[in-house]
């Protein structure tokens, strides 16, 4: 997340309580998760496993619950909670402000676009031009669509992120780390009915120019999607993850999070994808395998009991 202007570390400091150590005179730009920070951001972190990687990470403030040494233009902000300092922040700069209109008064929407009956429009939402956007979809706050795309009944653009913080001495032990993210469609995209894409925690869930999204299809926070893929019915994609350029998922793939699949790679349908996967390969199972590989895989299996028959013959001439 960007802030509107940058703001000083002190004034930050004293939102969260924080002790301030290292280049204390700096202003922070936006706050944003480590796999999405840049010079200026801030970073949490609330587990020493991870210390390090916050600290060396591109992020120029780390909020922290331990004192630490640092590299030179960085400084920590010390905190009990950095979770719940995440929280305020977020909170603060990027408060929730419901607009209870089906059209918030900040909407823009480009020449040639239809708006059907029932679609709800949230605050500061951008629809470019030529799109049709079918009953009932709802496209929260400070979401992107771009020119030509169609969206069905039923789908719903920038829920929040399925992302929590777990501490076991809370008596409820998941809490939700609120999203201040957005998604961004671009050209050419069609999205079929009953969708659901949410937007990034911190950063942006996109979908490339002219990919093709059938019906009942999730895609999870901060995934990036590219050019003109294919996704069939019931596909679902965790977090964070990357799809390169003309890739196609068949029905009921189910792509794990963080991970990337190169350009132009198939995978077949009903197939589970746990790691990444090279481009421009087809794949099959679950976990998925190269494609050929499976199909002789199953050849061999339909020969089991022929197999087995073969064997227990085999035995009884011995006997």
């Amino acid at each position: 997340m960007r802030f509107e202007n940058p703001v000083p570390l002190s004034e930050i400091a004293a939102l969260i309580n924080a002790k301030i150590t290292g280049d204390t005179n700096a202003a922070a730009k936006g706050i944003n998760e480590i796999h999405q920070v840049e010079e200026g951001d801030l970073v949490f972190v609330d587990h020493p496993k991870y210390y390090d990687t916050a600290i060396n990470s591109a992020a120029s403030f780390i909020i922290i619950n331990a004192e630490q040494a640092i590299p030179a233009g960085k400084a920590l902000l010390i905190v009990d909670e950095p979770f719940e300092a995440y929280l305020k922040i977020v909170e603060s700069y990027y408060p929730f402000r419901p607009s209870m209109e089906l059209r918030a008064a900040s909407v823009q929407v480009g020449e040639g676009s239809v708006i059907m009956p029932g679609v709800y429009l949230g605050n500061r939402v951008v629809i470019g031009r030529n799109c049709t956007i079918y009953p009932n979809v709802t496209i929260l706050d400070d979401c992107t669509i771009g020119d030509d795309v169609v969206i069905q009944s039923g789908t719903v653009i920038g829920s929040n992120a399925f992302y929590y913080n777990k501490k076991t001495n809370r008596p409820i032990h998941y809490k939700r780390m609120t999203s201040c993210g957005t998604v961004v469609i671009e050209t050419g995209v069609e999205i079929g009915a009953g969708c659901t894409i949410d937007r990034g925690v911190t950063g942006i869930t996109r979908i490339g120019a002219g990919t093709k999204i059938d019906n009942l299809v999730h895609i999870g926070h901060d995934t990036f999607v590219g050019k003109n893929c294919l996704f069939a019915s019931q596909v679902g994609i965790a977090g964070a993850t990357v799809i390169e350029d003309e890739v196609i998922l068949w029905g009921q793939v189910g792509v794990s999070k963080t991970l990337t699949i190169g350009k132009g790679a198939v995978v077949f349908a009903q197939s589970g994808v746990p790691a990444s996967l090279k481009g421009d390969q087809v794949y099959f199972g679950s976990p998925v395998i190269p494609a050929q590989d499976k199909r002789k895989e199953l050849v061999w299996i339909k020969r089991i009991p022929e197999l087995w028959e073969k064997v227990n013959a085999l035995l009884a001439r011995e006997k």
